[in-house]
């Protein structure tokens, strides 16, 4: 539910438009240097207020609250807190017994039995903030072991020249519609022989973590749906004596990571708040024609990277700490 990981725990609280979101970072080893200058560059990279974003207009400045001592962990909780500063919840108020299309409106009443209207609460993207926070954590835990992160858009609304992202996406916004797109994350240091067979793969872990991204709704590893299309000698990672001579596998075969680079894509939806009309029920059950104001990005994908470079971080740092929990095998020495 709020909470993620095992060794590395995670847990998130707050809601769009209360007064803060935060997380709580467990099992984080002692010793890491972390200060704010690690965490708020990530943040700031996923807030909101650019050309191409909401125009929500949040600092998005993180606090730590515990957990670090003189600029290291001490390996207690850590507590992050990042204050709403741009709350205006009266753009919602003509949505309060609306179900917005494309939003968890329904679904989130259909479990509760109420909902919170004002941005859609913890099913708002605000939360994410809280994600990258803790997964800023994670990454100077993984830097420390050499692995590094970095995530990129590859794709908006089927266009893969970054040079006409901007165009495609402020054509959408005229019409008052939006786009969707395509998000590569990439773990490049990461050693051999983390992951567990069966039904604790890695790669299962970072396909759940993805999916755990309310704007994503597919993920693929390596060739992903490529292979697919592909036989079975030309998929194939074939080795010599140096290394794999490819890296269709995209870092992890049988759920272990075999030291490649592992290679992440993220199919992100459009931003369901749109300013067309669309047609809907209220909750009475009587049907109504909605056009969404506020403020809203008319494409997701690149605000998401981040969020995927946090939520890869946070598998990874979790793995590693269960790696050094339980050790490795002896294969790892062969240094692959």
């Amino acid at each position: 539910m709020n909470t993620f990981g095992r060794f590395f725990r995670v847990t998130t609280f707050g809601e769009s438009h209360g007064p803060a979101i935060g997380a709580v970072v467990d099992g984080c080893p002692s010793g890491v240097p972390l200060s704010v200058a690690d965490i708020q560059p990530l943040l700031d990279r996923r807030k909101p207020g650019g050309p191409l974003s909401s125009p929500r207009a949040e600092a998005d400045e993180v606090e730590i609250l515990s957990g670090v001592f003189e600029g290291l962990t001490t390996g207690t909780p850590i507590a992050l807190l990042i204050r709403n500063r741009d709350v205006r919840s009266r753009d919602y108020d003509a949505l309060r017994d609306v179900f917005r299309p494309g939003h968890a409106d329904y679904s989130y009443l259909m479990k509760y039995g109420r909902r919170d209207h004002r941005g859609g609460g913890r099913s708002s993207g605000r939360e994410t903030a809280a994600r990258v926070a803790a997964g800023a954590v994670a990454m100077a835990v993984l830097g420390g072991a050499g692995i590094s992160i970095a995530g990129s858009v590859r794709e908006v609304h089927g266009i893969s020249d970054p040079e006409r992202f901007e165009d495609e996406v402020r054509a959408a916004q005229a019409r008052g519609d939006s786009v969707g797109g395509i998000a590569e994350v990439r773990a490049a240091g990461v050693p051999a022989g983390l992951g567990s067979p069966v039904f604790d793969k890695l790669d299962a872990a970072i396909a759940g973590a993805m999916m755990g991204i309310g704007a994503v709704k597919g993920v693929e590893i390596g060739e992903g749906f490529g292979a697919a299309r592909l036989s079975g000698s030309e998929n194939n990672d074939e080795m010599d004596a140096a290394d794999f001579l490819s890296n269709h596998a995209g870092g992890i075969l049988g759920g272990i990571s075999t030291g490649q680079e592992i290679v992440v894509r993220l199919a992100v939806k459009p931003t369901p708040s749109i300013a067309l009309p669309q047609r809907t029920v209220d909750v009475r059950g009587e049907e109504r024609e909605i056009s969404i104001g506020g403020r809203h990005d008319p494409c997701i994908a690149f605000r998401l990277v981040p969020v995927a470079e946090a939520m890869l971080a946070l598998v990874l740092v979790d793995a590693l700490l269960e790696g050094r929990a339980y050790g490795w095998s002896v294969a790892r020495q062969m240094g692959r």
